[in-house]
């Protein structure tokens, strides 16, 4: 399965995948990041679909289409998601059934959104974690297929947690898509 990632933060969760030796054979980032700079040291080929525009004036549909556009130019079979800041529209999922996923800083159907630690620490709860998901137009509401608890501590900051989050979701990231490359489906 050739692997397609989209990124747009610091690219730890591209380094684990590479780290693993998964067989990606795409970055695609909507703006300039840390992940492009990882995705040029491994060679990989990148694909820069730059997100201009914002609010009312921005075409997801045009967008998602150009995405799709730059997967399947490079033969991408399965899409993993790894901090993607672009909400992208219901054609990723009609050209990728069953075939994009994504991780998340909480245990959903808990805290989904963008804010999720920070919701987590808001509501006062005791243990939070990540879960890896079948990413559907619905976002944070796909089938999860992995979760891992981790403790919130007391004096835990939105940073702290989201830090000792995101050192299990690397892993936890990596092994599912190994099963899922070991599967040969994701479902």
């Amino acid at each position: 399965m050739r692997i397609g990632v989209l990124a747009s933060g610091n690219g730890t969760l591209l380094e684990a995948m590479l780290d693993a030796g998964l067989p990606v054979h795409l970055v695609l980032f909507d703006r300039p990041c840390a992940a492009a700079a990882v995705a040029d040291r491994a060679s990989l080929p990148t694909a820069f679909v730059e997100r201009t525009s914002f609010g009312d004036a921005f075409d997801r549909r045009a967008y998602t289409a150009r995405v799709i556009e730059a997967l399947a130019e490079e033969r991408v079979d399965l899409v993993a998601m790894a901090g993607f800041g672009t909400v992208l529209g219901p054609a990723l999922f009609e050209a990728y059934p069953d075939r994009v996923l994504n991780t998340h800083p909480a245990l959903l159907p808990a805290f989904p959104g963008w804010h999720a630690v920070r919701d987590t620490l808001a509501y006062g709860v005791l243990v939070s974690g990540c879960t890896v998901h079948l990413a559907t137009p619905n976002v944070d509401h796909g089938p999860i297929l992995a979760q891992e608890a981790v403790p919130v501590v007391p004096g835990d900051t939105e940073t702290t947690l989201h830090e000792r989050i995101k050192t299990v979701e690397r892993r936890v990231y990596v092994r599912t898509i190994q099963d899922i490359l070991k599967r040969g489906t994701v479902l």
